[in-house]
């Protein structure tokens, strides 16, 4: 693609957001964009983020104004995606993925599904596979406040875990990640 027409096939394309952090040094190692997208089925008692549950709440934005973003602030490391629940958006958010991939950046991205589930649901034929291939480092599994460890860094209870990725498929569990 050239310029223009990357720039056409960003500017068509859309996700809905909860909203954006764009230098944040809390979501990941260095400085990352961190997108916190809209809605969100799982509901977990205590959820960091409730506000995101909404399916209809937040605003809808290009994915222009976030590869514009990507591409300007050099300092980053990577690109956080958290939610709401980003595999209910797979398309838009494997087109951002791979838009920072190709900027050197890497791909951090949350999940209150297992890993075992985005598989099975990649194997079904959903387009979770797609997004599930440009993530590097998946933070799996629902908030559980039972089970909340202020302790762990990036993540919230200790259920959840750090999952180094390699083309879509899970190659090691990570205690923490620097």
């Amino acid at each position: 693609m050239n310029a223009e027409t990357d720039e056409l096939v960003f500017r068509d394309s859309f996700v809905r957001i909860a909203g954006v952090e764009a230098e944040s040094s809390v979501d990941g190692p260095g400085l990352r964009y961190v997108i916190f997208v809209q809605g969100c089925s799982h509901h977990c008692s205590g959820c960091h983020n409730p506000t995101t549950h909404d399916f209809y709440g937040g605003q809808v934005t290009d994915l222009w104004t976030h590869v514009k973003a990507l591409r300007a602030n050099k300092l980053l490391k990577g690109l956080t995606i958290s939610g709401g629940e980003p595999f209910l958006q797979p398309l838009p958010l494997t087109m951002l993925a791979k838009e920072a991939h190709r900027l050197g950046l890497d791909v951090i991205c949350y999940s209150g599904y297992t890993y075992e589930e985005l598989r099975y649901a990649a194997d079904a034929g959903q387009h979770v596979s797609e997004l599930l291939r440009q993530v590097d480092y998946l933070i799996d599994g629902s908030f559980i406040e039972e089970l909340k460890d202020i302790s762990l860094s990036i993540r919230g209870s200790s259920n959840q875990r750090i999952l180094v990725m390699k083309d879509g498929f899970m190659t090691e569990e990570l205690g923490e990640l620097t």
